[in-house]
């Protein structure tokens, strides 16, 4: 069955729904800002409790870290994210979810061949390229410091 580019385009319009996207964009800014603003108060918590902010901050980053990957393990974080959209992405967040969600899928496959190598599926060409890129940008500074150029 061939179809032309409009009568394709009129039948993808009428089986998609129409996005709330006033809605989803309230939700996503509400979730990210709570998450936001409740890491803060972690923060001053751990501070209550006599750690530096360095270490206090530290202690946020892990404490973030941990319940993303758990609520993600326990199927929780989709159902979250299916309400609060983008406000899910906030990047310590949204990154410990990517890096998890993969592994989980291929758990069955074993700890070796599923669950240790898709761990790092998403992860791993992030990885990659941020020290890739960083170890180019040190390059390209002791370079520059080196012919005299003012930084």
């Amino acid at each position: 069955m061939v179809f032309s580019k409009e009568r394709y385009k009129q039948l993808v319009e009428r089986a998609s729904p129409p996005s709330p996207l006033g809605k989803d964009c309230l939700l996503a800014f509400l979730f990210g800002g709570g998450l936001c603003a409740g890491a803060q108060g972690l923060c001053a918590l751990y501070q209550t409790w006599g750690l530096s902010l360095p270490q206090a901050r530290t202690a946020v980053s892990l404490s973030l870290i941990f319940l993303s990957a758990l609520l993600t393990a326990l199927g929780w974080y989709d159902q979250i994210a299916k309400y609060a959209g983008a406000g899910t992405l906030v990047p310590i967040t949204g990154f410990a979810n990517s890096v998890v969600s993969p592994a989980m899928e291929f758990k069955t496959e074993g700890l070796v061949t599923g669950l240790g190598a898709k761990l790092f599926t998403v992860a791993g060409p992030v990885l990659v390229f941020g020290v890739t890129a960083s170890v180019v940008y040190g390059l390209v500074l002791v370079l520059l410091q080196a012919l005299g150029v003012p930084l």
